[in-house]
């Protein structure tokens, strides 16, 4: 089921929602550039699970409506809102790639609505203290982020650039990726269906060329964020490649030496869309902690 969802400053969000109508909510946290349709588990999955997975496109992408000058924070206020539209008063939250930043805002910002959270091959704050950020990531990471903080215009270029491969249909990012892709992620995204649902997504999210949403969460995400991870007190689940050269491995474990009782898994021999792969086992870890919860008891008096 797809709606716009109204959240303030007037905005919409495009808002899906998947699975169990009754189950668990789920957050899913898309990665950049991408969509809410992005790789999930099937329907069936989510029924098994008893999960109520719910996506959004980010402001600027698709059909959401764009938040200039967004911050890497601001995902917590749309969450809150879109969960509130749903009236949800609890939910779990999981993000992938430039969508785990996001995730962990909602961990850190939005108190006790948030039963647990998940950062799938996640960046850490790009003014990260003792964290060379850009050691270990690719050259077009490097110069997309290096733009971002000294020359919006060049960077702008980049990704229209990169917005026309999508329109053209000659392999897209992927492609454009793809020499500076790993074993792993090469084998992962040679699997044909994933490969065509990836394309889609992409040129979904940049439909006519449009580069906003990417565009702001690349400057977002090479910004303070906006919250410290340290302030984060529920039940967290870092996954990290071992051998990602997108979001490197380091950055998980700076994340871990700073969100307390943080679960941190990392994937030997996996790179950065290992996260897709294994999404499946962190619903499960998520519906576990939603079905651990107690309901308070009430206060019976005499």
């Amino acid at each position: 089921m797809t709606q716009k969802v109204p959240v303030n400053g007037g905005r919409k969000l495009t808002v899906e929602s998947l699975g169990d109508p009754e189950g668990k909510p789920v957050f899913l946290l898309h990665g950049t550039p991408g969509g809410r349709n992005g790789p999930r588990p099937r329907g069936i999955v989510l029924y098994r699970l008893g999960i109520r997975l719910i996506s959004y496109d980010r402001p600027g992408y698709a059909e959401s409506d764009r938040d200039i000058d967004r911050t890497v924070a601001s995902a917590a206020e749309d969450v809150g809102a879109i969960a509130d539209y749903f009236d949800l008063p609890r939910f779990s939250v999981v993000g992938r790639s430039g969508g785990a930043p996001h995730a962990l805002a909602c961990a850190a910002l939005l108190g006790d609505r948030v039963v647990s959270a998940a950062a799938l091959g996640s960046l850490a704050p790009s003014d990260a203290d003792g964290l060379d950020w850009m050691a270990g990531m690719t050259e077009y990471n490097q110069q997309a982020y290096g733009w971002a903080q000294t020359d919006k215009p060049a960077l702008k270029a980049m990704l229209e650039e990169q917005a026309g491969r999508v329109s053209q249909g000659s392999g897209g990012l992927l492609g454009a990726l793809w020499s500076e892709m790993g074993s792993h992620d090469r084998e992962v995204v040679d699997d044909i269906a994933l490969r065509r649902i990836i394309a889609n997504i992409h040129s979904e999210a940049l439909s006519n060329n449009c580069i906003e949403g990417w565009l702001d969460d690349v400057l977002a995400l090479s910004r303070p964020w906006g919250f410290e991870p340290a302030k984060i007190d529920v039940p967290v689940k870092l996954w990290g490649g071992k051998d990602d050269v997108f979001s490197p491995v380091s950055h998980t474990y700076w994340l871990a030496e700073r969100i307390n009782g943080a679960e941190v898994e990392i994937g030997t021999g996996k790179a950065h869309f290992g996260s897709v792969e294994i999404l499946p086992s962190i619903l499960a870890w998520m519906a576990r902690q939603a079905n651990a919860e107690r309901p308070s008891e009430l206060a019976v008096s005499d």
